[in-house]
């Protein structure tokens, strides 16, 4: 029998038991939760906390007038809002987006006044508004400007430039971004799109035509330049956007069109770079501005094709643009006026209007040099434009100023404040004829300029006849005009036409009284042409005029001296590089300028700083010919101080190559210093010191850092540490040089006649100058040189001096790193020469009369009993030794014996007493 199973139920009642928890419901709702305050002080504040205008109005009751339909009411809450913003600046930063939202539409109100007050509200807050602030609202500002731009009333469209003026002034990376907006709304205000039925079937691009307004309240050509001026400004920001820098336009570099290369180098300084102080980056293209921007990029950015960023809407953009620029170039031209005026002759506004077509096109030109198919795109652009360029460009080249009488002044002042800034500017006739020269030079390279003869060389009659004509340029015409020839030299092979250029430049170069940015320009076009590391221009390597202005160099750097530092800094590199390329020219006029450069007290070289005076030293290896006149100055200015340590030891490394000790092969050049020269250069260094200056010293009565012996003829003067450690330094230079001399013992006979000649009899010595001559005989001295006396007894003077300055000075910390110095020295020639020792020990003949110096001495004899390497010398002259404390202890006036004698006799019975029999 099955048993059956129990069904379970869909709905089972549960059954509650007292005393038990009930269980939890499926659709219990949880009703435990936290909460925390969110404070907002600002949004908490009261209006009546709000700082206020003169009128008692917050910014939130004056934004509040900007939407009333009274034109009165939003003008005066504009000037409220300017008022409040004056007096409190916080008031922008806080309440930025609702200031530009609700002062923004105000751009196209047709009330004037309203528009006039937004555009001052405009112009004072954003100095103080950056670009970062502004840039989360700028997309709402610019489309406020270009719904003005294209606004049907013709005072909207003119306040709408305004607009543009002050954006582009603050931010122009901005208003850059919606290029191709704005683009379009600059050919609007001056044209219009001309669709006909053939067009809109069968043309390739719409056609564009210059409009005209007869409601307008200026006429349509001043109207045209109005709007160019701001065109040509957008374009300038466009163009300093897509490169680094803002280009120079005295920046002379050559380029691919050209056929020429200029490399620029990196400096390094490799004791920075071994210090870690100095990092060196390498780049593809590197330089002394490596250049890093890559041609790829990881994300294509959102809008990096569109506007002038892609190449074929920057050639569409041409296309419509230049066609519109020509017939505004022909509606300025003469041709259209009344009366017989030349073709040549312009009136002022009609001048402005074609200098502003030209500025436009060069401004397009640099955008597509940018670009990566460059000379596709200039080849593209000459064989459609040349042409026209040639037929209405240089048809009646060059253009002047035509005079107008005036009229009457309500009329002209009328005008005045219609016109452009520009406009008052007199005379833009060379402003003009640069611009028509400059693009047409651009569009010729060296392959095609056999075929642009004809109007090449009315260009480069007009640039010459500007440069020949004695009058002095305004830098920024120079400046075009150098542009001017840089290209044309560059591309022609003409060397008579190069030289021709040239002159005329070198002729404005040779003007007296040129301000400084024009004698910088004109040297960084000289230096450009010379420095270039690649050409393949003959005419420029072998010109004439080059060399003259070479060869002026050092006269000019002599004569500029140390007035301007940079400019001398610029002329000594391009000295050196004509040095370096042995230029005869260059090399003749600088060693007759030798002595105004290297004078130890006003010369070049001591009055320019630190930094330039490197290179102006490297230009010694170069010269010709080194005099000994020439010599002595150079030891002065080493010795002098006038140069850093560093430089004044590079200066005598170079001399010592250009003597013949320097390592030169079998063939020795006949330029090398003499021997004679060269020895007598290096003693000078050691001596540190001039004749004069030592003569000085001799007359020199009552000098408290004068110390003396009397156990020594020979006084010491006390020089600062800063001088002694600078001579001694040299020192150590001057014997590795004089170390290299084959022939030591010949050396040490030098050094000896030179001692003897200029050193003995002087009773006055520097302190340096005595340890220096000490230190090199004792490192130079052969062991079969036998010394003379005079000799012998100058070294004892001087070594007996030093010791003694070296136990009586004050324990400074300056003297100590002085005492080491000298304590070498004198141990050094004791130990290296032996007489030199004994000499000593017969010298010191105590007497009654030397009671104050006894401890010297005693001082003395201990320390030279300590030396290890003076141990050998000291038992050979143990007799001595012992004669002289002997003496000391007799002569010692004092009934208890001092420690200094119980120290003194302490060690000479450990050191001596095992060689000869003490007796007291």
């Amino acid at each position: 029998m099955t048993k059956k199973r129990k069904r379970q139920d869909d709905f089972q009642k549960i059954k509650l038991k007292v005393g038990k928890i009930k269980p939890r419901a499926d659709n219990a709702t949880n009703t435990s939760f936290k909460t925390r305050a969110i404070h907002v002080p600002e949004q908490l504040k009261s209006d009546a906390l709000l700082p206020t205008n003169y009128r008692k109005l917050n910014v939130k009751d004056l934004l509040t007038q900007l939407h009333h339909y009274s034109s009165g009411i939003k003008q005066g809450a504009l000037n409220g809002l300017k008022d409040l913003v004056s007096q409190h600046p916080s008031v922008i930063a806080s309440h930025l987006s609702n200031i530009l939202s609700d002062s923004a539409p105000m751009f196209t109100d047709k009330d004037p006044m309203v528009r006039s007050a937004a555009i001052q509200l405009l112009q004072f807050i954003t100095p103080k508004i950056s670009s970062d602030q502004m840039a989360p609202f700028f997309p709402l500002v610019s489309a406020h400007l270009s719904s003005a731009m294209t606004h049907i009333l013709e005072g909207i469209q003119e306040d709408a430039l305004k607009i543009l003026d002050i954006l582009l002034e603050h931010y122009p990376e901005l208003l850059t971004d919606c290029c191709n907006i704005l683009l379009k709304n600059f050919l609007e205000l001056i044209s219009h799109q001309r669709l006909s039925k053939g067009l809109k079937t069968g043309g390739k691009v719409p056609s564009w035509m210059l409009s005209v307004n007869l409601n307008r309240r200026v006429t349509s050509q001043l109207w045209r330049l109005n709007v160019l001026s701001r065109l040509r400004k957008f374009l300038r920001a466009v163009v300093e956007g897509s490169t680094q820098s803002v280009e120079n336009e005295a920046t002379f570099e050559s380029d691919a069109r050209t056929g020429s290369e200029r490399v620029t180098t990196l400096q390094v300084k490799w004791d920075n770079y071994v210090t870690g102080q100095q990092h060196i980056q390498l780049y593809e293209h590197s330089g002394s501005q490596p250049m890093t921007v890559i041609p790829f990029r990881l994300r294509p950015s959102l809008g990096a094709e569109e506007g002038l960023a892609s190449v074929e809407n920057l050639k569409g953009f041409i296309q419509i643009l230049i066609p519109l620029l020509l017939e505004c170039w022909v509606e300025a031209s003469p041709g259209q006026l009344t009366g017989p005026t030349p073709s040549s002759l312009l009136e002022p506004e009609a001048m402005q209007l074609k200098l502003q077509v030209l500025n436009i096109i060069q401004l397009l030109w640099k955008l597509m040099q940018h670009r990566d198919e460059t000379e596709k795109l200039e080849f593209w652009l000459r064989n459609h434009y040349l042409g026209d360029f040639k037929d209405n460009f240089m048809k009646h080249f060059p253009y002047s100023m035509l005079e107008t009488l005036r009229h009457r002044k309500k009329d002209w002042d009328k005008k005045d404040k219609q016109a452009p800034p520009f406009m008052n500017i007199p005379d833009h006739s060379l402003a003009l004829n640069l611009a028509v020269c400059q693009v047409m030079v651009s569009l010729t390279n060296s392959v095609t300029v056999h075929q642009d003869s004809d109007w090449l060389d009315q260009i480069r009659k007009f640039v010459t006849e500007n440069l020949s004509d004695g009058r002095k340029l305004a830098c920024q015409q120079l400046s075009g005009i150098l542009v001017l020839v840089w290209r044309l030299v560059l591309i022609q092979h003409n060397r008579g036409a190069t030289e021709e250029l040239l002159r005329a430049v070198y002729t404005q170069y040779q003007q007296q009284g040129l301000s400084l940015s024009i004698r910088t320009m004109l040297l960084n076009f000289f230096s450009g042409l010379y420095l270039r590391e690649k050409t393949s221009n003959l005419q420029i390597a072998r010109s004439k005029v080059l060399s003259r202005w070479l060869a002026g160099l050092p006269l000019q750097l002599a004569q500029l001296g140390s007035k301007n530092p940079l400019l001398s800094a610029q002329l000594i590199d391009v000295i050196h590089v004509a040095a370096a390329h042995s230029n005869k020219e260059l090399l003749q006029s600088l060693q007759s300028n030798v002595y105004r450069l290297y004078d130890p007290q006003d010369g070049t070289l001591v009055l320019l700083p630190s930094e330039t005076q490197h290179s102006l030293v490297q230009l010694v290896y170069f010269l010709p010919r080194i005099s000994s006149e020439l010599l002595s100055c150079l030891s002065r200015c080493c010795t002098m101080g006038r140069l850093s340590t560093k430089l004044a030891i590079n200066l005598i490394r170079i001399l010592h190559t250009r003597s013949y000790f320097g390592g030169w092969g079998p063939s020795l050049p006949n330029s090398l210093v003499t021997d004679v020269d060269y020895f007598s250069f290096l003693f000078s260094t050691l001596t540190g010191f001039s004749g004069e200056e030592l003569t000085w010293l001799q007359n020199s009565s009552s000098n408290p850092h004068i110390s003396q012996s009397q156990f020594s003829s020979i006084h010491l003067y006390a020089t600062d540490l800063d001088q002694f450690v600078h001579h001694w330094e040299i020192t150590e230079v001057a014997c590795q040089c004089l170390s290299s001399v084959p022939s030591r013992i010949q050396c040490c006979d030098i050094l000896q006649s030179a001692i003897c000649k200029h050193l003995v009899g002087v009773n006055l010595l520097p302190d340096s100058t005595a340890g220096s001559i000490l230190k090199t005989v004792g490192q130079l001295i052969d062991p079969a040189f036998i010394p003379n006396d005079c000799l012998l007894n100058f070294l004892v003077g001087s070594c007996y001096s030093l010791l003694y300055f070296i136990l009586t000075s004050e324990k400074n910390r300056g003297n100590v790193q002085k005492r080491e110095f000298l304590w070498g020295a004198c141990l050094t020639a004791l130990a290296r020469i032996p007489r030199l020792l004994r000499l000593m020990l017969q010298n010191l003949r105590v007497t009654g009369a030397c009671q104050g110096e006894l401890p010297v001495i005693a001082q003395i004899l201990r320390l030279l009993l300590q030396q290890t390497q003076l141990r050998q010398h000291m038992v050979a002259n143990a007799a001595m030794v012992q004669q002289v404390i002997q003496d000391i202890t007799n002569f010692k006036t004092d009934d208890f014996q001092e420690q200094w004698l119980t120290d003194l006799h302490y060690y000479f019975r450990i050191y001596l007493a095992a060689s000869i029999p003490v007796t007291y």
